[in-house]
């Protein structure tokens, strides 16, 4: 009787009910470990500043940055799909490039087809539930141990751009339309995350604990690229984000050459190996519910609160502006310091003073998006409207090369805009 070689007995022989591309893949993505977090949150804000960038100093508007943020995704996604093992820097180019894009998709969906903040959240978190419930449903798992096939990558890729698309949504729902501002919204977040983080070393199921602090990190992202861009007057360090994206793209590069080299984010798993005991999918469905519910009552507490403040406060009377000096009662809300600024702007422009005028447009961002909130409650229609030409207005002063003429007109459009 012939002896077995020992080299032919593999683990895939031992474990032959593994689907095929499991054999044929490593694990795809990185442990979870200090770093892992660390460059989320560095890729988080490079998805709010990036998209800036290329849509304001670059001028390319939202629709060309997400053209542009789409077909790199698009190309990298395809390397990332080839290959067969986890591989630092195209992982994390990934995860930046879809940070990028999922920013955008929320953008898009706000600014341009005006999907009120509120339906995108819950959109979003719907899109991502479903996302995870067929996932679960096809592959019996949700774990960041075991993405070693194309199909679980794929839910795996789906998954992350919903998370990051839904932390946009609910990050700027909670900063700009409820009026919080970004360092509020950043301190909210930051109780969740460390609430989740002592649950899960208490017993809460490593799966859910795992996606909830990863949506949270978008908007955590969000807030440290507002405090970093933000001028010094207003509380920030004024880096702005041409400034503030290579930095941290650079830091991020850093990391992963240092992750490559040391190898300390590998999964040291064995995916091939029997898995081992786990809690009945009962007990994990239980807390799954329970925390979702308490993130909705708690959120729907939160939210019903600060609007019902947000009406009362809308209901004050208000001005509208006629002229450069004039005011005249209006139920759409106080306009004044907004015409003001472009009106000195304008000056600075027509003096052949860019530099000026695009300092007045960090004064405009600032107390327009401070403004926000209280004026979109009182009229919409009539914020939208502004909002657009002070985007085109923002768009102009701050483009690499300005343009003094298109400087002009976005002024004089969103003047006109104000007093209409």
């Amino acid at each position: 009787m012939q002896k077995m070689k020992p080299s032919s007995f593999t683990a895939i022989d031992r474990f032959p009910e593994q689907p095929l591309a499991s054999r044929q893949m490593l694990n795809k993505v990185p442990a979870v470990t200090l770093f892992f977090w660390i460059i989320k949150v560095l890729c988080t804000t490079v998805g709010e500043t990036a998209s800036d960038f290329l849509n304001v100093n670059l001028g390319f508007g939202l629709t060309g940055t997400s053209v542009v943020a789409g077909i790199l995704l698009a190309v990298v996604l395809f390397f990332q799909f080839r290959a067969k093992r986890y591989i630092p820097g195209l992982y994390w180019l990934t995860v930046v490039l879809i940070s990028i894009f999922g920013t955008l998709v929320t953008d898009i969906m706000t600014d341009s087809l005006g999907v009120p903040l509120e339906l995108s959240t819950i959109g979003f978190t719907i899109a991502l539930m479903a996302t995870f419930g067929i996932w679960y449903a096809s592959e019996k798992t949700l774990s960041m141990h075991s993405i070693v096939s194309t199909k679980r990558e794929a839910f795996y890729w789906l998954a992350i751009l919903f998370t990051f698309a839904l932390g946009t949504a609910s990050g700027d729902l909670m900063a700009e339309s409820l009026g919080l501002g970004y360092l509020v919204t950043g301190l909210i977040v930051v109780a969740v995350i460390a609430t989740v983080s002592i649950a899960w070393k208490l017993g809460l199921d490593a799966v859910l604990g795992f996606w909830i602090i990863y949506i949270m990190t978008r908007p955590l992202g969000a807030s440290l690229g507002d405090y970093l861009t933000q001028p010094s007057r207003y509380g920030g360090l004024g880096l702005g984000a041409t400034v503030t994206t290579a930095i941290f793209l650079g830091a991020i590069l850093l990391i992963v050459i240092f992750l490559s080299i040391t190898k300390l984010d590998r999964n040291t798993r064995d995916v091939t190996a029997p898995p081992k005991a786990t809690p009945r999918r009962f007990s994990a469905l239980l807390q799954t519910v329970a925390v979702i519910l308490v993130l909705a009552v708690a959120g729907g507490i939160g939210y019903n609160a600060r609007h019902t403040q947000l009406t009362a406060t809308a209901a004050q009377p208000g001005v509208t502006i006629t002229s450069g000096s004039d005011a005249q009662a209006s139920a759409s809300g106080d306009y004044t310091s907004f015409l003001l600024l472009e009106q000195d702007a304008l000056s600075f422009v027509n003096a052949g003073n860019i530099a000026d005028a695009a300092a007045k447009a960090d004064d405009l961002e600032y107390t327009w998006d401070n403004a926000e909130a209280t004026l979109k409650t009182k009229d919409s229609v009539k914020w939208d409207q502004v909002d657009q030409t002070i985007d085109s207005v923002l768009r102009q002063l701050r483009a690499v090369k300005p343009d003094a003429a298109a400087c002009i007109s976005a002024l004089e459009a969103s003047i006109a805009a104000i007093q209409g």
